[in-house]
């Protein structure tokens, strides 16, 4: 909830700002096409899986995906160990987003803005945290893009199917370039969805959520184009850790555990040593040729 300030008194200019709508159709928005929306003109659905640090992003793109998400719900449990109760700052997720598009330069990142930091004027300054020309902000609500992805945001859940569908419509005609319907029941809801949003739409696919999952191939035809898994990997790996550390506790070892865990040669192919040795052995050859000496 914003607080109230006071202070000095602002004169503001009398003469109201002019909105600048931009058309629904993704098709002739050609001047803002992002590497996103080539991604979905090209593949018709993106399947988009959730990494929420620097080795998972790597990890998502080594297993050929074509893009990737950082959820805001995953990004609070790693850095702060709490849950999603908007404890994250916009701060906080721009230099994740940074680090790991860095981690997985080839494909676009998407990352939760939330509602971008507060009113218009904190959209404007979310999008400028992150200056990484690889990741799109995925903002609730948010209709204030320019070079960046921008996803309109609205909850069935809280104000009903209809309502949402309303919301994101106008957020789409306001310049957004996808709209999500969080939370559909099930798949008259989604095919609902599909056929009176504008646009480019986003569905979450969540294990252990309330809206049915999918293929992409089955989401595509209710009308989807933007796949997203944000929590598999994360509650993938947080069972996994969960369990062998269990086990530790209980035995003492991990002996019959070996082949829950990624093998030493396994994990250096993740984090691609070989190419960094091959890197040190170049810039070293490159040394002895030119006759420089290290000291």
């Amino acid at each position: 909830m914003a607080a109230h300030r006071t202070g000095l008194p602002v004169h503001y200019s009398t003469s109201s700002p002019r909105l600048r709508r931009r058309p629904a159709n993704p098709t002739v928005r050609m001047a803002r096409r992002t590497r996103v929306h080539r991604l979905i003109e090209d593949q018709g659905v993106v399947l988009t899986p959730g990494c929420y640090d620097t080795l998972s992003a790597a990890i998502v793109q080594k297993a050929g995906f074509a893009a990737g998400f950082i959820s805001g719900y995953a990004l609070s449990a790693l850095l702060l160990g709490k849950p999603d109760f908007g404890l994250l700052t916009p701060p906080e997720m721009a230099a994740t987003a940074r680090s790991v598009c860095a981690a997985a330069p080839l494909i676009p990142i998407v990352a939760d803005a939330d509602t971008g930091g507060g009113n218009a004027l904190n959209v404007q300054r979310t999008e400028r945290l992150d200056s990484s020309r690889s990741c799109w902000l995925f903002s609730r609500g948010s209709s204030m893009a320019k070079e960046v992805w921008t996803d309109a945001r609205a909850t069935s859940a809280k104000t009903g199917l209809s309502d949402a569908i309303a919301r994101v419509n106008l957020y789409m005609e306001a310049g957004a370039d996808a709209c999500f319907v969080e939370a559909p029941r099930d798949d008259d809801e989604l095919k609902e969805i599909g056929r009176h949003t504008k646009g480019y739409r986003v569905c979450n696919m969540i294990e252990g959520g309330i809206t049915p999952l999918h293929t992409p191939e089955e989401l595509k035809e209710m009308g989807f184009h933007l796949i997203v898994h944000p929590l598999t990997a994360l509650y993938a790996s947080a069972h996994a850790i969960v369990d062998v550390l269990k086990s530790l506790k209980e035995k003492g070892t991990t002996r019959a555990d070996l082949d829950k865990m990624a093998t030493f040669e396994e994990f250096n192919q993740l984090v691609s040593l070989e190419s960094w040795f091959e890197l040190e052995a170049r810039y070293s050859n490159l040394r002895s040729a030119v006759g420089v000496n290290s000291r």
